[in-house]
């Protein structure tokens, strides 16, 4: 396990540093340069995970779903580029790549993820140790009042009832992978999302997450499940144990 998770660690990152050089040498913006990060990044790690684990499946938001996945021991699940808009954008930071296994063994469950926030030079990885400090993606330090991080695009109608039940504010930002180790870094307190997400968004910041003694759940409480026929997860919320009672009786009553 602790070699899959340097594995995972080391292609997040690479992945990384490959999107920041097509950033800054393409001369490409927008969706241009969206969609040149998401077709190189994708490269790579097909690339590389075919050449260190070529008897593992892969999912990948870029790559055509194999169904063969369904029957295999081991599945990578991957995001190139979690947060392409914000990544187009040139001057954002919440945008993330994402790398995580998952194992048939025990029911079935992640064992691996890396969450890589390149604009900020970081990798996160699921082990138990301490975060570091390192600049982070709020837009100002946090205060005493807990924080709440929810999508900038696509907001749950329940962000500020989940804010008020916490006694907290809402915070806007980009990539699920941003806000999921906002919560990790101890920027925000907790992360709620509704509707519009897929396996691979989520499955990297759940591991690293859960890793860091975080509760990651679905919206109504239940768990997160992955490598299914249908990769539509649409819901999430990752949060300090503390608050998720509190939190779920909200998100759970819509």
């Amino acid at each position: 396990m602790d070699d899959d998770r340097a594995l995972a660690g080391e292609l997040a990152t690479a992945a990384g540093r490959l999107l920041l050089d097509i950033r800054a040498n393409s001369g490409l913006a927008g969706k241009e340069l969206g969609d040149a990060g998401d077709q190189r990044s994708n490269e790579l790690l097909i690339r590389r995970l075919a050449e260190e684990r070529p008897d593992d499946a892969v999912l990948s938001e870029e790559s055509a779903d194999d169904k063969s996945r369904l029957s295999a021991a081991r599945v990578w699940i991957v995001d190139p580029v979690d947060g392409t808009r914000e990544y187009g954008k040139g001057d954002r930071a919440d945008w993330a790549v994402h790398v995580a296994l998952w194992s048939s063994a025990d029911g079935g469950g992640l064992i691996a993820g890396a969450v890589a926030l390149p604009a900020l030079g970081v990798t996160y990885v699921d082990d138990p140790g301490p975060v570091p400090p390192t600049t982070g993606l709020a837009s100002s330090p946090k205060g005493d009042r807990p924080r709440v991080v929810v999508s900038s695009s696509r907001p749950p109608a329940f962000s500020q009832p989940v804010a008020d039940a916490i006694g907290g504010e809402v915070l806007s930002m980009g990539s699920a992978g941003a806000k999921a180790m906002a919560v990790v870094r101890g920027e925000a307190d907790a992360y709620v999302h509704s509707g519009g997400q897929y396996e691979w968004d989520s499955a990297a910041p759940v591991a690293v997450a859960r890793a860091k003694g975080l509760w990651c759940g679905r919206i109504d409480g239940s768990p997160l499940v992955y490598n299914r026929d249908d990769t539509y997860l649409p819901d999430l919320v990752i949060c300090r144990p503390e608050l998720t009672e509190q939190i779920i009786a909200v998100t759970a009553a819509g």
